[in-house]
């Protein structure tokens, strides 16, 4: 499998090129130059990720490593599942994707692609500096996914304040030598711009790499758990809480693929940019306003752009327009045809921080379950919609716990391995969004290495 920038001016690069790099050096993001037919889903959830990823990794040797590695990588979850499908009634489904080390989703693609940074840098030699930015849950499962790891530090960036205390504290008292968590002065927005600019600046002068959503790998290692699930689930519309639109994506790609999806439904918090977008065809970047499901106050989605490739019939010069005046002006408007072409792929709502607290409360009444927020904005835009649904389960709802006892009077308990970090010290740099102080924080940790 070879790759390509959605803004053309980089091709023909191979799967460990892709993901040592992950931001393309034209800027843009990389995509496969094809998409293969999904396997069909195994008993084990390990083998359906290895069969999935494996025609995105060859030729590349690593390829035959995969059965190895998935069952090594899933073999630590805590459920046997791994990402089980709960039955909530006959229209319902519950996708359970809190059952790794961080309770996010963000688990089932980072520690694959923890693992194979691991591979890759073992076998050249190199080392790299991980950046990312985190609106809660990356960050986290990222530092999960690196610490401790030869030939990796990692730094992440998330707004200060904005992150719930559980989400910082699994970030801040890590005390691994090589992870370096940076809070910012400023919103998500402002992280994500900061790193992306980081890569298209400064890549002469540090060896970065990516771990946010922009790295190909982590879309593919999610597809593979929509190809799990539509297997047990067939033919189910899937509802996806998203705002960077990384996971409703890899569905997206796993339905191409042939996995047996019904539908696709973005379901935003009240940042609903991608909403108005599929709704509308408009999408103008407003002032990001937090709410209680913060993973998702997101108003600039990165992966936006890798369906704006496809969907704009892979046509550089178009996607590299709209990104442009998105940058500059802060609003983009789709062409009827492109905007017909994103409504026949994905339905889109929304949903208020009253309406998530409200949906906390009766699910809780109606079916004994404790949901976390973001989950619960999936759960209120899938009971707007007359035909089955799975909901995505994205956190675990401890993790949002201050949410939690505002709807149901009591915080949901941490798994005993977590509580912990609650009384651990914390560690981190302060800084504001400017590129300068994030250049002074890469010096400091590279001047660690000599």
């Amino acid at each position: 499998m070879l790759y390509r920038s959605t803004r053309g001016g980089v091709s023909g690069r191979e799967f460990a090129q892709v993901l040592i790099e992950g931001l393309a050096p034209d800027g843009g993001l990389y995509v496969p130059s094809e998409l293969p037919t999904a396997p069909a889903p195994a008993i084990a959830f390990a083998d359906t990720v290895a069969a999935v990823a494996a025609p995105f990794i060859r030729p590349d040797p690593l390829a035959e490593d995969l059965e190895e590695i998935c069952h090594r990588v899933y073999g630590t979850f805590r459920h046997p599942e791994v990402a089980p499908v709960r039955r909530i009634g006959p229209d319902r489904h519950l996708l359970e994707l809190f059952w790794g080390p961080t309770l996010s989703f963000k688990d089932y693609a980072l520690q694959l692609v923890g693992a194979l940074f691991d591979r890759v840098l073992a076998r050249s030699g190199e080392r790299l500096l991980i950046l990312g930015a985190t609106s809660g849950d990356t960050g986290s499962a990222a530092i999960e996914a690196c610490r401790g790891r030869e030939g990796i530090d990692i730094v992440v960036l998330y707004p200060d304040g904005a992150v719930s205390e559980v989400q910082r504290r699994q970030m801040t008292t890590i005390t691994d030598t090589n992870v370096h968590t940076v809070a910012v002065a400023g919103s998500f927005d402002d992280c994500q711009r900061m790193v992306k600019e980081a890569f298209s600046e400064h890549r002469d002068r540090f060896p970065l790499g990516a771990i946010n959503s922009i790295n190909w790998a982590r879309i593919m290692a999610q597809a593979a758990y929509y190809v799990h699930v539509a297997g047990a689930v067939p033919d189910h519309r899937f509802v996806v809480p998203t705002g960077n639109f990384g996971n409703v994506l890899a569905a997206h790609l796993a339905r191409r693929m042939g996995a047996l999806i019904g539908g696709l439904t973005v379901a935003n918090n009240a940042n609903h940019g991608l909403a108005d977008l599929i709704r509308s065809g408009k999408l103008a970047v407003r002032r990001v306003e937090p709410t209680v499901a913060p993973a998702m106050d997101i108003q600039i989605p990165s992966n936006l752009e890798r369906y704006l490739f496809e969907a704009l019939d892979e046509d550089p010069a178009r996607v590299m327009g709209l990104q442009e005046r998105l940058a500059t002006q802060g609003v983009i408007s789709l062409d009827p045809a492109t905007l017909a072409r994103i409504r026949t792929d994905y339905e889109a709502g929304w949903q208020s921080d009253e309406k998530v607290v409200d949906t906390i409360r009766r699910v809780h009444e109606s079916h004994g379950l404790i949901i976390d927020p973001h989950t619960a904005v999936a759960w209120g835009v899938a009971d707007e919609i007359q035909e089955p649904t799975v909901v995505v389960a994205t956190a675990h709802p401890a993790k949002f716990g201050d949410v939690v006892a505002r709807a149901l009077g009591e915080n949901p308990d941490l798994p005993p391995e977590l509580a912990p970090i609650m009384t651990r010290p914390e560690r981190t740099t302060h800084i504001t969004p400017h590129q300068h102080q994030l250049v002074d924080v890469l010096d400091s940790v590279i001047q660690t290495w000599t």
